[in-house]
């Protein structure tokens, strides 16, 4: 098996790296950066969202698993003081792998049909850069509403418990196959009205937002931030592609999210 490491580059995750990495190449793995069939992430969230940009073209052949040297997170759930378990499961046990929808993102331009494609693992972000956001919401082709606000966040399940949840978002389990729209301070009176709740759309729904007016337009796709201009529309839907992470352990997904924001 071929292993890749992507360390947080501080000094205790560089040392879990280099502890990591001696002791399964002594195992006989192999570690190969190009084509790894295991990506270990070592930090938190944030490093295994990195991971999974610097191998998103490889999702079909790469599993992830991570490990915090911070807060508990839900992508990294091994700690520093398991790494002797974790290289034995690793190098000794068949691991299981669980597959979690990704968010397919689609900008398309006006100049001559031009389009980019993006994949998230927990969000994308659209504001405007100057004044507020006013577009066009499609769902399923029909016209739903017309939003005014500060921005729209569309999130995975997996990432339902990160800006999501600060928007009064609902927390989705990552095993439905969906995708969720929350808002960012819309603006509702007399005048304007929008949903005022999240909506969850399953995998077989696509949203398109079209813009109201000609502004720029700031896009987040996970920490990746862009500016995109003269753009005519943004789909978004449950890719076809999925993430797929090595299971060691059993760790049920409610059991993070009470860690997370309850506690013991």
């Amino acid at each position: 098996m071929k292993f890749a490491i992507i360390s947080k580059g501080d000094a205790t995750s560089d040392k879990i790296k280099r502890q990591i990495t001696h002791y399964l190449t002594e195992f006989d793995l192999v570690y190969d950066e190009k084509k790894p069939d295991i990506v270990i992430s070592i930090g938190g969230d944030g490093t295994l969202l990195y991971a999974f940009h610097q191998y998103v073209d490889r999702l079909a052949e790469t599993a992830f698993v991570g490990v915090h040297t911070g807060h508990l997170g839900f992508y990294a759930d091994w700690t520093p003081d398991e790494v002797e378990k974790l290289v034995i499961h690793l190098a000794k046990t068949p691991f299981q792998v669980v597959q979690y929808p990704v968010l397919e993102v689609i900008v398309r331009f006006n100049d001559g049909g031009r389009e980019k494609r993006y994949l998230a693992l927990n969000e994308c972000t659209i504001k405007a850069t100057e004044g507020s956001l006013v577009v066009d919401v499609f769902i399923k082709g029909d016209k739903f509403e017309t939003f005014r606000g500060d921005g729209l966040c569309i999130s995975t399940p997996t990432g339902s418990t990160a800006y999501n949840k600060a928007l009064n978002g609902a927390i989705l389990h990552p095993s439905l196959s969906a995708i969720q729209i929350a808002e960012m301070a819309s603006i509702n009176n007399r005048v304007f009205r929008t949903i005022g709740s999240p909506l969850v759309l399953p995998e077989h729904h696509t949203c398109v937002i079209k813009p109201v007016n000609d502004v720029d337009y700031n896009i987040t796709i996970d920490h990746l931030f862009l500016v995109h201009k003269d753009v005519k529309s943004i789909q978004y839907r449950v890719a076809e592609e999925r993430v797929r992470f090595a299971r060691l352990r059993p760790f049920p997904f409610w059991v993070r999210v009470r860690q997370s924001f309850i506690g013991d």
